[in-house]
């Protein structure tokens, strides 16, 4: 996604709006190199542990969902996984021995996920990735406690928005 505009085609050209607008874009640009940045930095991670045959999008996966037990569709609606092909990587990480699954007794239509142990594993290379982030973090003075809720708040408002556009669209 490339987030460019010519702000003299914007709403009013000039003004409070288009300045606005032109800090609304870079921060929509930010994020987006944010997550492939995170997705790289996780994909190095694993190059340096040595751990090919995962990627990134995957091992993120294997992190947010931890210790719970999930079906598919919690996946999104918990917002542990964002992607649009959740059961590839599902049925993936399955035949890699990462995730056990299960068939619901009441719904047997209904999958439940759980990591295995090989998935509690590479759990514990994100979780102490992220742990050195957050040190470092603040043993740099990059970002503090306040900071941190400030940027957290601020992008919880847009993502309630962002989602109310979505909900009230039809």
């Amino acid at each position: 996604m490339s987030l460019h505009m010519n702000m003299s085609n914007g709403p009013s050209g000039a003004g409070p709006e288009a300045g606005f607008m032109a800090g609304y874009l870079e921060s929509l640009a930010l994020v987006e190199r944010l997550h492939r940045l995170l997705l790289d930095v996780i994909k190095d991670e694993f190059e340096r542990v040595g751990v090919l045959e995962i990627n990134a999008v995957q091992a993120l996966l294997l992190f947010n969902i931890g210790d719970n037990e999930v079906t598919a569709g919690e996946l999104k609606s918990r917002g542990y996984y964002q992607g649009s092909n959740v059961s590839y990587n599902l049925k993936k990480l399955v035949e890699m021995g990462y995730m056990h699954h299960q068939r619901c007794e009441i719904d047997r239509r209904s999958v439940r996920v759980k990591l295995t142990t090989s998935g509690r594993e590479i759990h514990r290379v994100v979780a102490e990735l992220f742990q050195r982030h957050a040190e470092g973090l603040v043993s740099k003075s990059v970002l503090t406690n306040e900071g941190l809720e400030n940027i957290t708040s601020a992008l919880k408002r847009v993502e309630r928005y962002w989602a109310d556009q979505i909900r009230y669209i039809y």
